[in-house]
């Protein structure tokens, strides 16, 4: 029996009336780091978690919603009698937590299986050290010629979940990334790519980009703060929708606290701009297969964008924006429910469409004179009921004259609202698979055109390099 059974029979067997979702991940992990244009670190991990959910009716009335999560070493899935005791010790734990908790606001039957059980029994996928073999012989053949640091990680998660209401499910996420930093004479650039499985990155094609870069740095100009018309790249593009994907929880528009609200309710319908952008997540990422995610929700904490309850519902496209107008916002079943909307589950994926055929080479070609940023770094919020966002420029900000880029400035921190840029974007181009730089460590199946601002704020000079 695998582990996530044994842990629902457990649960039937202590608490017989209480719903539960079990959530099972396994992630294997081999990382790669150079710096100094030498290899200095590689290694292998495997880390497994196990969490419990268990929905209790309480004698007070409604339901409580408890988590318990354990780490899973093999003598976990191995069973016997300690293994046993210690899901015993969990499920009972769990029952404490959920009458402890009171009726939970977001209570709801678990949902029923949309489609045909996986086999839970079947045991974790695993990538090794050797899917950056192709990466290091490109690396290696680049370090005479480049001051080179940079960072390579590739993981593959398995996950397993079952749930009380008979859901079996079982799915497998391979990711990566690489980044890349190169200096010279006191320019530093920056260039990073997301990545199913290494087959198709192009290190060389990166690398030369970047030495580009590094050529435009040798001329420096100072520029004071102000608005600049600015073009951001999909990278920096995908740093703010992000964050506005992020910031599109339905209940707290519903209840004036977000800057998605407005007097009497919420903003969808409202037209942002009259570019036909469309802000995505999509589970199934027709024309970007690396950027598919889980086929059901599966979570052991719960807010206001996301519920314990809803494990093991089906995941489905979320248009946050949809034609230059404000689409969906995310909704747990039981808050759509109170609000007379659709159940709509927050996404891990994010997809920005509707733009040009324009490269971002093209974008620069555009411009009489302007600025080009390379990516953005240390954003933090300022003001929720604007998504007012404060950050800084990083590796590189350049500008541009009559259509190609004539030197390097310094860096600015920046104050800017996502919601804003949408609205004030003159011109979108061409959607492309990108990686993050703020977000990276939490998000980085995206693909963002670049677009062109016509007054970003650039509120003061920054010393960061």
């Amino acid at each position: 029996m695998s582990l996530v059974e044994r842990v629902l029979e457990t649960a039937r067997r202590i608490r017989p009336d209480a719903g539960a979702a079990v959530l099972l991940r396994e992630t294997s992990e081999v990382v790669l780091r150079w710096a100094n244009s030498t290899m200095t670190t590689n290694g292998a991990t495997t880390d497994r978690t196990l969490g419990l959910v268990l929905l209790v009716p309480l004698a007070s009335g409604g339901t409580g919603a408890g988590v318990v999560r354990l780490s899973a070493p093999d003598s976990l899935l191995a069973g016997g009698a300690e293994a046993g005791s210690r899901l015993t010790d969990a499920v009972r734990a769990a029952v404490r937590a959920a009458e402890d908790s009171g009726a939970a606001r977001d209570a709801a039957e678990l949902p029923p299986p949309t489609g045909p059980a996986d086999p839970v029994d079947d045991p974790a996928d695993e990538t090794s050290i050797g899917v950056f073999a192709d990466l290091a012989a490109a690396l290696g053949d680049s370090f005479g010629a480049d001051h080179s640091a940079g960072f390579a990680d590739h993981h593959v998660t398995t996950t397993w979940l079952a749930t009380s209401a008979g859901v079996r499910r079982r799915w497998v996420e391979p990711a990566g990334a690489v980044e890349v930093n190169l200096k010279e004479a006191g320019s530093s650039v920056w260039g990073g790519s997301s990545t199913r499985d290494f087959t198709d990155l192009d290190l060389p094609a990166l690398l030369t980009d970047l030495r580009s870069r590094l050529a435009w740095g040798r001329r420096r100009v100072a520029l004071d703060p102000g608005r600049y018309e600015t073009i951001l790249p999909p990278s920096a593009v995908s740093d703010f929708m992000i964050y506005l994907a992020w910031s599109m929880g339905g209940r707290p528009a519903q209840e004036g606290r977000s800057a998605l609200s407005r007097p009497g309710g919420t903003r969808v319908g409202e037209r942002l701009t009259d570019l036909p952008l469309t802000l995505a997540g999509d589970p199934d990422a027709p024309g970007y297969p690396t950027l598919a995610y889980e086929p059901v929700l599966a979570t052991t904490s719960s807010g206001d964008e996301v519920s314990v309850f809803d494990n093991g519902a089906a995941t489905r496209r979320v248009d946050w924006l949809r034609d230059g107008h404000v689409g969906e916002l995310a909704y747990p079943r039981a808050a759509a429910a109170e609000f007379g909307t659709r159940f709509a589950p927050p996404s891990d994926n994010l997809l920005l469409t509707g733009g040009s055929d324009a490269s971002l080479t093209d974008l620069v070609a555009g411009t009489r004179r302007g600025l080009l940023l390379t990516c953005l770094w240390y954003m933090r919020e300022v003001d929720p009921e604007t998504m007012l966002l404060t950050g800084l420029t990083r590796d590189g900000v350049y500008l541009v004259e009559d259509g190609e880029v004539v030197g390097e400035v310094n860096n600015f921190r920046f104050n800017e609202s996502p919601l804003d840029l949408v609205r004030r974007a003159t011109e979108a181009g061409a959607t492309e698979l990108t990686l993050p730089r703020e977000w990276k460590d939490w998000f980085t199946r995206v693909a963002m055109p670049p677009l062109r601002i016509p007054d970003f704020n650039m509120s003061s000079v920054s010393q960061a390099s």
